[in-house]
């Protein structure tokens, strides 16, 4: 039987360059689909570039461009990043300018209003741009959000379209009832079901044009542009193809696992708001919801471009290679709480885990390798374990690095212990059973680590098969200035 497997990041905007949070989504969705393809799925894997809405339009002003070539010129930098990141090649990536995507938001919106859950009706709200969200009092401190506090609340007055959100509370709770790892982690799916079970209020999809002009059209309303998130949400079918390509959404979206990997500022939006949309509509649901913890900075405060306290990732790639970035991200931010960031924490990581590690790891035992075997070791296709495939499987791609770096460990200390360059001065045979016992055992961990450090993986598997020491993988540097 077929089996296929659909995964998406959520669409960074293009307001700014691309930082360490969204390099750390990239990298745990590129796993989890790299992963997927290792066990015979067929993956359909999603990004690209959320381009709507007021905070790219008064980006685009403030830098005095057309905001056309501003979001065109921005987008290319994600996809840039992609590159440095090593994201599998046949990654769709999707830009909400996208003719295609505007023409299947426009049908969703069509689709949603004809089922009557579309009305207008006039718009009185406090409104961040920074989240693109409305604010209540409760949820502001000092008329500030919290998330944003050098952006000033914008006050709302005009007449809007909204979506009739409040008729799908209890649709909703009766789907998080029969779907109780819907969102994980755990913490996030009782988060999500307190905020739909304390009711829901409608919420605008539109802005006025002559007000904020940036967004794809309204169906048949000149003067109205979709509100950024009906727009942007749509995008996780339109890249399907939908609503023309009706066989590739129901191979991955219908027949599949359509699974989603967000931001935890994101949970409301991905987890409630279009799971009511796609309610709206009469399509399937979303699979699985994964949601991350921030990436936080000096002072444990949220990386944001608004902000202005991002890590660029594309330094860190230059100095100490992509794949020292990937393993950075996947290990060493928890993936549902987040962590805490900082050049002295990678470079610490970087040195001990991957010089110290599992380079020198590599180094010892294919020196051994090319100095007493007598050719390749014959490399059996084993199965690989199965607590690395249980932590995979549940997202947990730190333990599954914990797993591989506990085997690391294990087998730098039977090396130390075996000494088998001391026995080959008298056994050889002896010797060369030992030796062909780690180079087995290294074989794992490459492949163990295939999904997680991919250009490292070909190397040490490379290096295996022509029972060659290979150059350092890892070379020792100083902290990053």
């Amino acid at each position: 039987m077929e089996k296929n497997f659909y995964i998406t990041t959520t669409l960074p905007y293009v307001n700014a360059r691309p930082h360490l949070g969204h390099a750390l989504e990239f990298v745990r969705a590129d796993v989890i689909a790299r992963y997927k393809k290792m066990l015979g799925f067929n993956v359909f894997f999603n990004t690209g570039t959320d381009e709507h809405g007021e905070k790219i339009w008064n980006a685009a002003t403030k830098e005095n461009v057309k905001v056309e070539n501003y979001v065109k010129t921005n987008a290319q930098k994600f996809k840039h990043l992609l590159r440095d990141l090593n994201i599998l090649e046949d990654i769709h990536f999707i830009r909400t300018t996208d003719p295609k995507h505007i023409r299947g938001a426009q049908k969703l919106w069509e689709i949603v209003s004809q089922n009557g859950f579309i009305y207008k009706a006039n718009y009185k709200a406090k409104y961040c741009v920074g989240c693109e969200l409305e604010k209540t009092d409760s949820e502001l401190r000092d008329n500030k959000c919290p998330q944003h506090p050098n952006l000033d609340i914008v006050e709302i007055n005009e007449e809007n379209y909204f979506f009739r959100f409040s008729a799908f509370q209890k649709k909703l709770l009766d789907f998080y009832s029969s779907r109780p790892d819907f969102v994980l982690p755990e913490s996030r799916m009782k988060e999500i079901v307190s905020f739909v079970s304390k009711g829901l209020r409608d919420f605008s999809i539109s802005r006025l044009r002559k007000k904020m002009p940036w967004g794809a059209p309204v169906p048949k309303d000149e003067e109205h542009v979709m509100y950024v998130w009906f727009d942007a949400l749509a995008n996780y079918i339109t890249t399907l193809g939908w609503p023309d390509d009706i066989s590739q959404f129901n191979k991955f979206w219908v027949n599949g696992t359509p699974t989603q990997y967000c931001g935890q500022d994101n949970l409301r939006q991905q987890a409630a708001m279009w799971q009511a949309m796609l309610m709206a509509a009469g399509l399937p649901l979303s699979y699985q919801i994964v949601v991350n913890g921030f990436v936080t900075g000096a002072g444990g405060v949220k990386m944001s471009k608004t902000l202005g306290n991002t890590i660029d990732p594309k330094k860190l790639i230059a100095y100490y290679g992509t794949d020292a970035l990937r393993y950075y991200v996947v290990r060493h931010i928890h993936p549902w709480d987040g962590s805490a960031v900082s050049d002295e924490s990678f470079h610490e990581a970087y040195s001990a885990n991957l010089v110290n590690g599992l380079g020198n790891l590599v180094s010892r035992i294919l020196t051994m390798a090319e100095r007493y075997l007598l050719g390749p070791v014959d490399i059996s296709e084993e199965s690989l374990p199965e607590e690395w495939r249980k932590n995979l499987d549940s997202f947990r791609i730190d333990s599954a690095c914990d797993f591989i770096w506990k085997r690391i460990s294990d087998l730098d200390k039977a090396i130390n212990e075996e000494e088998a360059f001391k026995i080959a001065k008298k056994d050889i045979e002896k010797a060369r059973k030992l030796v062909s016992k780690y180079v087995k055992e290294l074989s794992i961990i490459a492949k163990m680590l295939e999904p997680i450090l991919p250009q490292t993986s070909l190397e040490i598997q490379k290096y295996i098969s022509l029972n060659k020491k290979p150059l350092p993988m890892f070379v020792r540097k100083e902290m990053i200035r």
